[in-house]
């Protein structure tokens, strides 16, 4: 069974993570929605991406990825650092959908998409990677303080709390809330709104938004991700991880 599903609405691909139980990122969720990415931009003017309703994605695969060895993990962690470029630059608009908690990896994918729309309720959503040992990834760094501001993401990345999503919608991590039953439904009525606008003059906006991260990100992630992996690979990161592994 495919680990993303992909539905259109008219002309929006609603993309939506379906490795169950919790959307942990391993291999597969990344090749497939990397394909489902690919085959959005060409065949629809927006997508939605969403997820589950107790979790959008509790973040990468710890129990499958700390069985891998270093080149294996490299290979991964260029391919997810890749996707969360690629969500985040591609030339339609993408709304994301935040029905369960986005955490991690989770709140790096949702993090990519041009909006992010929550449901009113107890989830949470951040980066907890320091409490982990590891750095936030560099795409979603440099991403964050733009959509934040400096000082809040330096907070996030930091201290490594999750926010409730009333609390990031205070700060800008969320733009709106919207109760559960509904939550998807608004995501796709602005995700139309938007793919009924000129495709051209709104990919020239979006590229204006796009280029001081995408000109950072191309000169650094070769570097940030071999410190990635320098953390991710120590004796101390790798029992914290053990630990957290036993969550999924």
């Amino acid at each position: 069974m495919a680990a993303v599903e992909t539905v259109y609405h008219g002309n929006v691909a609603v993309v939506r993570l379906a490795n169950k139980p919790a959307n942990a990122i391993g291999r597969e969720l990344v090749a497939d929605l990397s394909a489902a990415l690919g085959d959005a931009r060409h065949k629809a003017g927006a997508m939605v991406l969403c997820g589950g309703t107790k979790f959008f994605s509790i973040g990468i695969d710890l129990p499958f990825l700390l069985t891998l060895e270093r080149r294996e993990m490299a290979d991964f962690w260029d391919s997810f650092t890749g996707l969360c470029y690629d969500l985040y630059a591609v030339e339609i608009p993408v709304v994301c959908a935040l029905a369960g908690h986005a955490v991690a990896g989770g709140n790096i994918l949702a993090l990519s998409a041009d909006f992010r729309f929550g449901s009113r309720g107890k989830n949470r959503i951040g980066l907890n990677e320091i409490k982990l040992g590891v750095p936030v990834p560099g795409p979603a760094d440099l991403i964050l303080r733009q959509v934040v501001g400096d000082r809040v993401a330096t907070r996030m990345m930091y201290e490594g709390n999750f926010l409730s999503f009333e609390e990031a919608e205070t700060v800008g991590l969320i733009d709106e809330l919207h109760p559960a039953d509904s939550v998807e439904k608004r995501a796709v009525e602005k995700a139309a709104l938007l793919a009924s606008f000129e495709q051209k003059a709104f990919s020239v906006i979006k590229n204006g938004r796009v280029d001081e991260v995408r000109n950072r990100h191309l000169e650094t992630v070769r570097e940030k991700n071999e410190r990635f992996l320098d953390c991710w690979f120590t004796e101390p990161v790798r029992q914290k991880l053990s630990e957290a592994a036993k969550k999924f």
